[in-house]
C-alpha cells in the first residue's frame, strides 16, 4: 500500500509551537570555530608597550616651510637657492628659531636615495625632527589595454611624514 493511514479525518494539519534551534546551534559553532581561528591570526605577534599620548592633532601652517632637493642635489628654502652648509642658519631665519616646526622635504624622483637621507640627516642635525615628504597622489592607472598611455592625473599632497 502506497498510502498513508491517519487516525483523523479532516484536512487540518496539528500545529507545531515548538521552535527548531538545532539549525541556529550549528551556524553558532561553525562561527564559533571560524573566529577561534581567525583570531590569532589578526594579532600582532612583536610585543610593544605603547605609551598614551594626550596630544591635540597638528595644525596645519598658514605658510609651510618648503625645502626642495633639486635634480642637480642644490637645495631651495621656498623659492631661495640656499647651500647646504647654511641650511640650519636659513632655517632658523624662516622659522625665527621654532625647531618644532614642520620642514615639507620635496625630491625629485631621481635623487639618490643616499643623497636624500644626507639632506634628511642635515635637517635633523639642525635640529628640525618634525619633517612630512611630499609628493604626488595619483590615480590607478586604467587597466584597459596595455598599449594605452597613462591618463592618470597627478595631484598635489602629502604622503607620508617622518617624525
Amino acid at each position: 500500500m502506497a498510502g498513508g493511514i491517519r487516525e483523523e479525518s479532516g484536512d487540518d494539519l496539528s500545529e507545531n509551537h515548538e521552535i527548531n534551534v538545532t539549525p541556529f546551534i550549528d551556524v553558532m559553532l561553525v562561527l564559533l570555530i571560524i573566529f577561534m581561528v581567525a583570531a590569532p591570526l589578526a594579532t600582532v605577534d612583536v610585543n610593544v608597550d605603547l605609551p598614551a599620548s594626550t596630544a591635540k592633532p597638528a595644525e596645519r601652517p598658514d605658510e609651510p616651510i618648503y625645502l626642495t632637493v633639486k635634480e642637480d642635489l642644490s637645495l631651495n628654502l621656498g623659492n631661495d637657492p640656499v647651500e647646504k652648509e647654511n641650511l640650519a642658519s636659513m632655517l632658523d631665519g624662516k622659522t625665527q628659531g621654532n625647531k618644532d616646526a614642520r620642514i615639507f622635504l620635496r625630491a625629485d624622483k631621481t635623487v639618490d636615495y643616499g643623497q636624500f637621507m644626507e639632506v634628511m640627516n642635515a635637517l635633523r642635525d639642525a635640529g628640525y625632527l618634525k619633517i612630512a615628504l611630499v609628493g604626488l597622489e595619483s590615480l590607478p592607472a586604467p587597466v584597459s589595454s596595455p598599449t594605452a598611455p597613462d591618463e592618470a592625473a597627478p595631484n598635489a599632497g602629502t604622503t607620508g611624514t617622518a617624525q
